[in-house]
């Protein structure tokens, strides 16, 4: 006995722990198993890719058999080709999903392991507010699906910054976005990649805020319309364009003359810091209309232009884009007119005399019955003589819908009718308002006729105005 145990004490190779151990009948035999690691059900492994087929990979883990990892089991995308997902040789993380299954196969899981990991990874960027990256692997109703490792959800409101027309046009592209809903046992992951690009943005916006000042003209694209105007992206932050500075013409919706992704050059009006605002013109960047009227006509031409609105108290020119002239009503022709629409159509194209020219305040007033007469006479009517406001001569007042509060104020300048006779009435339409001289001359006139001529006596009755003349 004492021999036997002081031989087995002396058998240099049961110092090599875990390479030999004994048999049944005592006889020293390799032990294979210490030799391979010691794996558990859900643990995650390492390996090699050592074969590649079409329904499963083969991983040498140094494990007594090889891992096989079933095509099921290699990725979150659906009807995913083996070969392309891994190659021969790669180095892949894989869970143990069974230790043997009834072939005695050792059953690994590529996406499982990398899910296990991609929710760790998201739970850390979730806390700490640090975007992730994924790969666009669908685009769904709604929103894309991004591949963390689990799949994520990113709304299209949360795609960018604006409303993304076409969402097929991110597929295949790798998108960092901040993880803004978690919830593990429902494995859902909500996404907001606008959330990254207005961070990113946030800086650059201050620097262009701080680069820019009232005057400036710069170069953008235009980002949206709506009906109020356009917005145009500075290279990061967006600047409005409102619908009265796109023309000097009047613009129904700007539409008309914009579109989005069309590059343009714009002047900054006004630049409110504080709300990281920026006003635009797009028509400070074109030649002024008014001032070509004022370098190439005078008081007194004869110019040609087409009407582009009838109201009540009058119509409206335009001899050049964006430049109307009123045409009153007592100027349209030489006898008296009830209704503009009796003289002028919409659409009508008319030759017109320039009586009246205020740069400054960019009015022009016309008169068709001069062309025609050929009168330079005093201008009877001109806005103050008329009482009209200064509303009546911007565009965007000067409607029909507008015109009866307007015809109020018109009609409140005009002589009285009903105190004329039927003789005075007639020659009262061919002047609506004499000037006081051409009434004092008329009252003479009709005195020394009177005194002439005897004639019988006719019941006469004149103007208000005649008689205190």
């Amino acid at each position: 006995m004492v021999q036997e145990q002081t031989a087995t004490e002396a058998d240099p190779r049961l110092e090599e722990e875990g390479v030999w151990t004994r048999g049944p009948d005592g006889e020293l035999i390799p032990d294979y198993d210490s030799t391979f690691p010691t794996i558990n059900e859900g643990e995650v492994v390492s390996g090699t890719v050592v074969r590649v087929d079409k329904d499963e990979v083969l991983v040498d883990i140094g494990y007594k058999s090889e891992g096989v990892i079933p095509v099921s089991e290699l990725s979150i995308r659906r009807s995913v080709d083996p070969a392309s997902e891994v190659q021969l040789g790669d180095e892949i993380d894989a869970l143990v999903l069974t230790k043997e299954d009834t072939e005695g196969r050792l059953i690994l899981s590529k996406k499982r392991a990398r899910f296990e990991m991609a929710w760790k990874k998201i739970e850390r960027a979730a806390e700490s507010g640090e975007p992730v990256e994924g790969t666009v692997i669908e685009v769904v109703k709604g929103g894309l699906i991004l591949d963390l490792g689990v799949r994520g959800f990113l709304p299209a409101s949360l795609v960018d910054i604006r409303r993304v027309q076409d969402l097929d046009d991110f597929l295949g592209k790798t998108l960092r976005s901040k993880v803004i809903e978690l919830n593990r046992s429902r494995n859902n992951v909500v996404l907001s990649r606008r959330a990254v690009i207005e961070e990113e943005r946030k800086e650059m916006r201050q620097a262009i805020l701080d680069r820019l000042s009232p005057g400036d003209v710069v170069t953008g694209t235009i980002s949206n319309i709506v009906d109020f105007g356009a917005f145009v992206d500075l290279d990061g932050i967006d600047g409005l364009i409102h619908i009265s500075e796109l023309s000097w013409s009047h613009v129904n919706h700007p539409s008309e003359l914009l579109e989005i992704g069309q590059e343009v050059s714009v002047k900054v009006l006004d630049i409110d810091r504080d709300r990281q605002r920026i006003s635009l013109g797009l028509k400070q960047t074109q030649t002024d209309p008014w001032q070509q009227v004022v370098d190439t006509h005078d008081q007194g031409d004869v110019i040609e232009g087409k009407v582009t609105k009838v109201v009540t108290f009058g119509a409206f020119v335009e001899i050049l884009p964006g430049v109307e002239g009123l045409v009153h009503i007592s100027e349209l022709a030489q006898h008296h007119v009830e209704n503009p629409r009796e003289i002028v159509s919409q659409g009508d194209v008319v030759k017109a005399k320039i009586i009246e020219m205020d740069a400054e305040r960019r009015r022009l007033s016309l008169s068709l019955k001069r062309v025609e007469e050929g009168d330079d006479g005093p201008t009877t009517a001109s806005a103050e003589s008329l009482g009209l406001s200064e509303e009546v001569f911007a565009e965007n007042l000067a409607t029909a819908e507008e015109a009866p509060a307007l015809e109020e104020t018109v009609e409140s300048t005009q002589p009285e009718d009903s105190a004329l006779t039927e003789e005075t009435a007639s020659e009262d339409a061919a002047s609506e308002d004499p000037a006081p001289a051409e009434a004092a001359d008329e009252a003479v006139a009709l005195e020394d006729q009177d005194a002439g001529d005897e004639p019988e006596p006719e019941p006469s009755v004149q103007p208000e105005d005649d008689e205190q003349a």
